[in-house]
């Protein structure tokens, strides 16, 4: 019952803590004499994101609040939970870091993303198409984070079986 009438208000703070622990720490990471981008960059960027969706989630809860205690006490309850979907994800996502390293970035994300888009997809747009689409989707996807990261962060992702030299 309370997480029903706060939950979404008690996530958003708990990641506001969260967010700003992250960016105080970040900036306890010693600079770097090799590049422009030191070590806090990343978690920098993770706790502005995580702090600015955490406070668009808190905006949306409160303006939403008494709606959601109407529901909660009229006794309207909507479940939609999709176990089958949760379960799925967390194996998807346990094999893809399972063979991260010895496949590589490029091959496990490309095989990876439109297994996982595909799973989270609402059951209407589950066909041949749209697997198609995700799959195109998916090497574009890899192939930008790819490059940015080996060229534009000089980052070197796993490049498991296949050593590529781009």
């Amino acid at each position: 019952m309370f997480f029903k009438k706060y939950g979404d208000i008690v996530v958003s703070v708990f990641y506001l803590i969260l967010a700003a622990a992250i960016l105080v720490m970040a900036k306890m990471l010693p600079v770097s004499a090799v590049t422009s981008l030191g070590p806090d960059f990343m978690p920098t960027v993770i706790g502005v994101v995580t702090l600015i969706l955490a406070a668009i989630l808190l905006i949306t809860s409160i303006k939403n609040f008494k709606s959601n205690l109407a529901e909660v006490q009229a006794g309207i309850e909507k479940d939609e939970s999709d176990y089958k979907r949760v379960l799925s994800s967390f194996i998807v996502v346990l094999a893809y870091v399972m063979i991260l390293k010895p496949l590589g970035f490029i091959i496990s994300t490309i095989v990876y993303l439109p297994i996982q888009m595909f799973i989270l997809s609402p059951a209407d747009q589950r066909n041949g198409k749209s697997a198609v689409k995700l799959t195109i989707l998916s090497v574009i996807f890899t192939m930008a984070v790819f490059f940015l990261f080996r060229y534009g962060f000089k980052i070197i992702l796993p490049s498991g079986i296949f050593t590529i030299n781009l």
